[in-house]
């Protein structure tokens, strides 16, 4: 009885175990299972999850970093000279001495025919943005500024933003060529070609926006347009008195400067003139002796004498 006993309990342990060993190998089985549609994600949703890690991480260095401040300063001057010719020279060597350029320039000698040409030139102006104030204190001490504004742009945040996107496309770039290089079939090898092409052609176009938006910032434009005149513009306010002596005297100069430009033209034109004032002559000459001719041809014959008949 105490063998068949000792049997029953050896049997109950070795069908115990058993039990024991298949629910554990059951429960291994299970978690493979779950964890095999995990391991067979599908590449695209790799490269997603990858592209969101990036870009998250980029905001927050950029928000994090401490950068300058980034300005975009236009200047717009109005200023008056009595010799253009002598002065543009010397505004041209200063900007490149100052190490700027220029970027537009146009010249406008006024008519031939006046007796005062009324030169002016208009200039779109690069300058180191660093050395904008000289520049400008340059302008006024060789010319008579009438008006003068200037403008200023933060862009401080979008450039911070641009260099973070620029970093997030390069470390996404060098990823996706891991990815690449580890790529064991056609469809995984296609799907990260087509997507290395997107983030390079972005990262072009991002980069070619910073290079703008650091030369804006690097360099002030000023838009500066010089008028030559005879008699500088006053700047300061003056009097009821002194507003009426100007005005005189200025519309004496105009009057004057009116008849010199009439005689000008009178001579310069003279040869046409004669040669239209002959035309007029023998235009009324003709008129004339036709309209005498037509009186003769008009007027009654007169009666014969009886005496003859």
């Amino acid at each position: 009885m105490k063998q068949k006993k000792l049997y029953a309990l050896m049997l109950a342990l070795i069908m115990t175990a058993s039990v024991l060993t298949g629910c554990g190998a059951s429960s291994d089985s299970m978690a493979m299972d779950m964890a095999a549609p995990e391991a067979a994600a599908p590449m695209e949703n790799q490269m997603y999850e990858m592209e969101d890690a990036l870009y998250s991480s980029a905001v927050t260095t950029g928000t994090n970093v401490q950068t300058g401040q980034k300005l975009i300063r236009n200047v717009n001057i109005d200023a008056e000279t009595e010799d253009l010719e002598a002065l543009l020279p010397g505004l041209v060597n200063q900007v490149s001495q100052l190490g700027g350029y220029i970027e537009n320039q146009e010249l406008y000698n006024g008519s031939s025919y006046s007796s005062y040409r009324h030169r002016s030139a208009s200039l779109t102006i690069r300058i180191p943005a660093d050395k904008l104030d000289g520049f400008v204190q340059q302008v006024k001490d060789v010319s008579n500024v009438v008006t003068y504004n200037e403008s200023q742009e933060d862009v401080t945040l979008t450039y911070v933003a641009t260099e973070s996107r620029i970093k997030a496309l390069e470390t996404e770039q060098e990823r996706l060529l891991e990815l690449l290089s580890k790529a064991e079939n056609m469809s995984d090898l296609l799907e990260i070609e087509e997507r290395l092409t997107d983030v390079r052609y972005e990262l072009e176009n991002v980069t070619s926006q910073l290079r703008v938006l650091t030369n804006k910032v690097d360099y002030a434009t000023v838009y500066l347009y010089i008028n030559q005149v005879k008699v500088y513009t006053e700047v300061e306010e003056q009097t009821v008195w002194q507003r009426i002596t100007s005005g005189f005297k200025q519309n004496l100069e105009d009057i004057g400067e009116g008849l010199e430009n009439f005689f000008v033209w009178l001579v310069t034109y003279s040869p046409q003139l004669v040669v239209l004032a002959v035309v007029a002559a023998a235009v009324i000459i003709l008129l004339r002796r036709r309209h005498q001719k037509r009186r003769k041809d008009a007027a009654p014959n007169p009666p014969e004498n009886p005496e003859q008949t």
